[in-house]
């Protein structure tokens, strides 16, 4: 086992003792499907909530009795159309009554079961005081879109979708670049990792994969959960490798050292500007359907005050809800076969398949991970291929590269 990260020393990188080789936890595997079960339930729990409260809205009129309770803050145009604060209101009021009603499925989905599944290790206090920061950061984040999208409702009623398709585009970029450095921190305690195996090996392994990179860093995971990861985060300059204390601390120097092969592959196949490029495209095709929706309603029902109307909020989350879910399976399944790519490119670089399907092992077991779920679960749910079929295809590899010999 890896020695334990000293916060105040900076992490370790030498192993005090070799693991053995993972083998399956059966009983760790049968929390894994209770876990998955109750997940998924939470989840289609939901999607319920969601629903009936865009419906009420909807189709109930509270959507047009909000609007015009909000008249009062309707005086300010600074362009003809667009009532920046009667929209800004109109979205923080909206947002808040959500925020009570799905208060209670927070609590128990963000809390109360990851601790009974022994996944959180955070008290009450940290818990809620990482929801404040969240919301500080997302909020202003989120008035400022619905702001914009609005402006352009107003003074580009026909082109509207394509302009906000490309500044998300424009915001994803800036973000990815940004937040290794200013978000990140915000939430974990990042130590640079000192000189030794693990870092030598990365260093070689970003060699290798011609990335360059501003650093190597062990992420405080522990202070907050007993799962294990790994990243390469940031664009350019930003661009840093990121290991998570659990993961230094309970697995050997080869596992970790495929665990980070798998994220510099997906630096050598140039795959986050692809998932940001199928991202963008997605979300303009969802942009489309909202504005054909939009002026078909908004043109039938005359109690639209117009497309920049407050009130058109629910429709549009509808819209964008229900296109949501029918791509889901299509931008998930793309990421599998990303995924699938950067363990093909970690047993390669590395040829190491023992560590491979021994870190996978570990990985099922410390993160809850169910081995095999329903192929329909994976199918729509899962953007990593599941634990089961990379064991599967690690296995293969190894079956293929014997033969060639």
């Amino acid at each position: 086992m890896l020695r334990a990260v000293d916060e105040d020393a900076g992490a370790t990188a030498e192993p005090a003792m070799e693991p053995a080789m993972a083998t399956l936890d059966d009983a760790r595997q049968e929390k894994a499907r209770r876990f998955a079960r109750q997940r998924q339930a939470l989840m289609l729990v939901n999607l319920g909530i969601s629903a009936v409260v865009i419906a009420v809205l909807l189709f109930s009129g509270l959507s047009f009795w909000l609007r015009d309770a909000l008249q009062f803050a309707a005086g300010w145009q600074p362009i003809p159309g667009w009532e920046p604060l009667r929209i800004a209101l109109y979205f923080i009021v909206l947002g808040a009554v959500v925020a009570i009603i799905d208060a209670p499925l927070t609590w128990y989905s963000g809390y109360v079961l990851p601790h009974r599944y022994g996944l959180s290790t955070q008290r009450v206090g940290a818990w809620l005081l990482d929801g404040a920061k969240s919301l500080a950061i997302s909020l202003p984040i989120e008035i400022l879109a619905v702001l914009f999208v609005y402006l352009l409702l107003a003074v580009s009623p026909n082109a509207w979708w394509l302009w906000t398709g490309l500044a998300m585009l424009l915001f994803t970029v800036v973000l990815a670049n940004l937040a290794p450095i200013l978000l990140l921190p915000l939430f974990y305690k990042l130590t640079p990792l000192p000189d030794g195996d693990v870092k030598q090996r990365a260093l070689a392994l970003a060699a290798q994969a011609h990335t360059r990179v501003r650093g190597i860093y062990s992420m405080n995971m522990s202070a907050k959960t007993t799962a294990a990861n790994a990243a390469v985060m940031g664009l350019g300059n930003t661009r840093r490798i990121v290991i998570g204390d659990t993961l230094l601390n309970h697995y050997t120097p080869d596992e970790i050292e495929v665990v980070v092969a798998h994220e510099l592959g997906h630096q050598v196949h140039r795959d986050i500007p692809k998932l940001i490029i199928v991202q963008s495209v997605t979300m303009l095709g969802g942009l489309y359907l909202v504005n054909l929706a939009l002026h078909a309603v908004v043109g039938a029902f005359p109690a639209y005050q117009g497309l920049s109307d407050p009130a058109t909020m629910p429709l549009v989350a509808a819209v964008l809800g229900i296109f949501g879910l029918v791509v889901l399976p299509l931008t998930n399944g793309f990421s599998r076969v990303v995924e699938r790519q950067a363990d093909g490119y970690a047993l390669e670089s590395t040829g190491k398949v023992a560590a491979f399907i021994s870190a996978m092992t570990r990985l099922a077991n410390q993160n809850l991970a169910e081995l095999s779920p329903s192929p329909l679960v994976e199918f729509f749910l899962y953007n990593h291929p599941s634990i089961g079929n990379r064991l599967a295809f690690a296995r293969t590899y190894a079956e293929k590269r014997g033969k060639a010999r």
